[in-house]
């Protein structure tokens, strides 16, 4: 029998040493204790957590005494990886509101969806991106709108040349007209000293709706409470806490914060004080290694495509690694060839886990003194897995099933989604992962097929029912499926099948069609023309046989 797990209201005591009851708390524990150390780089600045304290505390003031934002609305945060991203964050939050996590790659459409559907009413957003806000905010629900630029908290000299060189040089600021909008750089200094009024904040309360598609293909927010988020910074801390190891130091976060993987682990390197080093664009490659040689790294957190293009620019051995004690993997799966790799280049294992956003995301990850490559790791702890077959029964040791998961870092349910989160979970309470997994005779898990149906594309979720809904809404197109296809530098790439009714529908055509209502990612690389789709016998398209190699006829 199976001991009752902490709820999503509920953080483990025996984790919880701090006393911790919301996000914020973390944010003052850290402050108290590492006040003058570097908590965050951006664009060669650096704030520390006395900053981040001061900046935050007066951004919550702003919101307090000159919005109508109560305790519990949601407010959007659509930023790369920017110094004002954890500060607007932990602003919001001892406001007492709600973060709405937005990929900055969105489109208009994508946009409007997910702010109408969390009823977000306040968005904070880099320039780069407000023409697109322009042109769906009278759809939303969205009163307040804070804008800023890369520059916003350095100096008065390198903040103008910094913003100069990315609207003039690097034109990746198209011209927009929000008169309405705020600059973030003036609310976050004009309470500067000032204390916000304390919100009743409990630890059963939301936190983040952090959106995600789930297998379904309908991006949907999962509702992660303060009580998910903390108890699975606890269980991440209790399990990469090494004695006599700092591996905090100098952490280098190249993946996006609005990504959960990066969002957490970023709140874990504060808990122990440490200082996150944020890459805003690691896509540049060069750009990206010339950062890492100015730093003596002690973690590196990225995920397997990542890892392989950086082993595969020759700029990369130049780096220094003589401080490199951890590299993190989650995501994606990790090819073995990949580890090798990294292994071979840098000196440093990679350690490997495996989460969802619906978990925290943390289900299981490797111990650092034991790790096991080529598994997602051990259960963390206060977490319960079990891998079941089809009969809804535990597997053996050693066989396939399905990973089911209980714990105090699973969230809540869907927001305002009830059926989809009564189908998410079993009866007994376990949330289903979609995912198929294994499990050794040493407590090891490892993942061995995921969700059928779900596309990753260097480490993001692609769902084919959302590429389809957008490619069936061309007149040319009768019907259509989308499938993953394997891609050297991304892991995965979209490939769709189409019937058309019009002989001169073109690929560029189809392509062209979904780069203004899809994020780049997310846009077909392969488009293949077909007479028809394989169906069964109630007429679902089987795309497990549009993934099946094709043998030519002898």
């Amino acid at each position: 029998m199976v001991q009752p797990l902490p709820a999503a209201d509920q953080i483990p005591e025996d984790i919880n040493h701090y006393g911790f009851k919301t996000i914020p708390d973390i944010l003052a524990y850290t402050c108290k204790n590492f006040g003058p150390k570097p908590a965050y780089t951006s664009f060669g600045r650096t704030l520390d957590y006395n900053e981040l304290d001061r900046l935050s505390a007066s951004f919550a003031v702003y919101l307090q005494k000159e919005t109508n934002l109560q305790p519990g609305d949601r407010v959007a945060i659509q930023l790369p990886n920017l110094i004002q991203y954890p500060v607007v964050l932990f602003g919001a939050l001892r406001a007492g509101l709600v973060i709405v996590n937005t990929n900055p790659l969105y489109t208009a459409s994508e946009m409007e969806h997910q702010f109408c559907d969390s009823g977000a009413k306040a968005l904070i957003i880099h320039k780069s991106m407000a023409h697109k806000a322009e042109e769906i905010l009278l759809n939303t629900e969205i009163e307040h709108l804070f804008v800023t630029q890369v520059g916003d908290l350095h100096g008065f000299v390198k903040r103008n040349l910094l913003n100069a060189a990315v609207k003039y040089l690097k034109k990746m600021e198209p011209n927009f007209y929000l008169p309405d909008a705020l600059p973030l750089r003036d609310t976050l200094l004009k309470y500067l000293g000032e204390t916000p009024t304390p919100v009743d904040v409990k630890p059963g309360d939301i936190a983040v709706l952090q959106y995600t598609g789930g297998t379904t293909g309908v991006s949907k927010g999962a509702i992660l409470t303060h009580a998910n988020l903390i108890s699975n910074m606890l269980q991440a801390e209790n399990r990469l806490r090494v004695p006599g190891v700092d591996w905090t130091e100098t952490v280098i976060s190249p993946l996006p914060l609005y990504h959960i993987y990066a969002f957490t682990v970023a709140q874990v390197v504060s808990l122990l004080g440490g200082h996150s080093v944020l890459i805003p664009n690691p896509h540049d490659i060069s750009g990206f290694i010339k950062e890492l040689g100015k730093w003596r790294m002690s973690t590196f957190v990225g995920l397997n495509t990542l890892f392989v293009a950086l082993c595969n620019d020759d700029a990369f051995l130049d780096v220094d690694f003589s401080n490199l004690k951890f590299t993190a993997s989650g995501g994606m799966a990790l090819n073995q060839s990949t580890a090798e790799l990294w292994r071979e280049k840098t000196g440093c294992d990679i350690t490997e886990g495996y989460g969802l956003t619906e978990t925290s995301p943390a289900v299981c990850f490797n111990p650092p003194m034991a790790n096991h490559i080529g598994t997602i790791g051990l259960s963390m702890i206060h977490t319960d897995i079990r891998v079941i077959g089809t009969d809804g029964q535990d597997v053996p040791i050693g066989e396939a099933g399905e990973l089911c998961v209980k714990g105090p870092q699973v969230m809540r349910g869907y927001w305002q989604r009830p059926k989809e989160t009564a189908c998410s979970f079993t009866d007994d309470g376990y949330f289903i992962t979609g995912d198929i997994a294994t499990l050794d005779k040493d407590g090891y898990y490892r993942i061995v097929d995921r969700a059928k149906d779900m596309i990753i594309v260097s480490g993001f979720n692609v769902y084919p029912n959302e590429v389809e809904d957008v490619i069936t809404k061309h007149p040319d197109v009768i019907e259509c499926a989308a499938v993953g296809i394997p891609d050297i530098k991304a892991g995965e790439t979209v490939k769709v099948f189409i019937v058309s009714s019009n002989p001169e529908l073109s690929r560029e055509d189809i392509r062209d069609w979904c780069k203004d209502k899809l994020t780049r990612y997310k846009v077909p690389k392969q488009v293949e023309f077909a007479d028809d789709l394989p169906k069964s016998n109630v007429g679902k398209v089987l795309r497990r046989m549009l993934k099946a190699p094709k043998t030519d006829d002898v």
